[in-house]
């Protein structure tokens, strides 16, 4: 009896090690660990649009005011363990964080990113995503976040590889970004559209990505867009993740570039992100015809509540 189950239990064995092969990559187990040792609330929104309805992982920092939003949009992995740790990171320097899993429904029994059984099924699945359905999902997710009632009112958006695409692409589709925040991402093919600011980082061994470049500063130019790329020297595709994970080779020609560029575009992007959220709010239409017209503001009278209160459109 037990020799005919032999091949059986060989076979079984094999099928699980072939499977345990596959998880710390798909996991991400030292990302998780940190967002679960994260003293910052967590939490899951569902977000509609349509007859659609996505999940986003929704990350608050712990601060006294009203936040900016940071729409993140995640790489070709999915709304991976990385991706929502980065979300917490982001956090934990005072911003609102929205990630939408662009995968919702398209899993394994209607689920979203935690539902493929390997990366490799979860890199075909996002690549194969509705660009339309992508821009549409993160227009959902932008009008959350702006509904929401810790926040400011102004909303940028931060993504990585695939992400760093949609990124882009999302800034020549909406018109309520106040930045558009690009991780080694390829450029929308027309930029006329983009309503704001782009910046781009990207890594110094990625001439996939740095091949487009060149023409994009031109492109943006000639579309008086502002467009500021930085490009880090030895740095690898992917280096925000591949630049702080614990497992990563350390005789690895890439290493130490990616910490040291994943160091400094941290810095680089918080910096952004705080001179945005330090911008004035607008004045509303009434406040600003007062201000054009003296003598009209002279004869009028004071109106305690015209800065009190700007609409979310007003204020971005």
């Amino acid at each position: 009896m037990r020799d005919s189950l032999r091949p059986t239990s060989l076979k079984l064995f094999a099928l699980l090690a072939a499977l345990l092969a596959t998880i710390p990559t798909h996991a991400q187990d030292w990302a998780k660990s940190r967002l679960e040792a994260s003293p910052r609330h967590h939490e899951y929104a569902t977000l509609h649009h349509g007859d659609r309805s996505l999940q986003a992982f929704v990350v608050y920092p712990e601060v006294k005011n009203k936040a900016t939003v940071v729409i993140l949009i995640h790489e070709i992995f999915g709304l991976s363990n990385w991706a929502k740790e980065m979300a917490d990171e982001l956090a934990a320097q005072g911003y609102i964080v929205v990630a939408p899993d662009l995968l919702s429904g398209a899993g394994p029994n209607n689920g979203g990113s935690d539902a493929f059984p390997d990366q490799d099924s979860t890199v075909k699945a996002v690549s194969g995503l509705n660009p339309d359905q992508v821009l549409a999902d993160l227009d959902a997710a932008t009008a959350y976040a702006k509904s929401l009632p810790a926040a400011n009112g102004k909303v940028a958006t931060v993504g990585f590889c695939w992400g760093g695409g949609k990124s882009f692409a999302f800034a020549a589709h909406s018109r309520d970004l106040a930045a558009a925040i690009v991780f080694y991402g390829t450029p929308p093919p027309d930029v006329s559209a983009v309503s704001a600011p782009v910046y781009g980082f990207y890594a110094g061994n990625d001439a996939r990505v740095d091949a487009t470049i060149p023409a994009t500063i031109e492109a943006m130019k000639a579309a008086n867009k502002k467009y500021q790329p930085v490009t880090y020297d030895g740095a690898g595709h992917g280096f925000m993740r591949a630049g702080e994970d614990p497992t990563a080779k350390p005789d690895a020609p890439t290493t130490e570039p990616n910490k040291k560029a994943r160091e400094q575009a941290f810095a680089s992007l918080n910096t952004i992100l705080k001179q945005l959220s330090a911008k004035p709010t607008r004045l509303p239409a009434r406040a600003a015809a007062h201000r054009a017209h003296p003598r009209q503001r002279q004869a009028a009278k004071p109106d305690p509540n015209c800065h009190d209160r700007p609409t979310m459109s007003e204020a971005m």
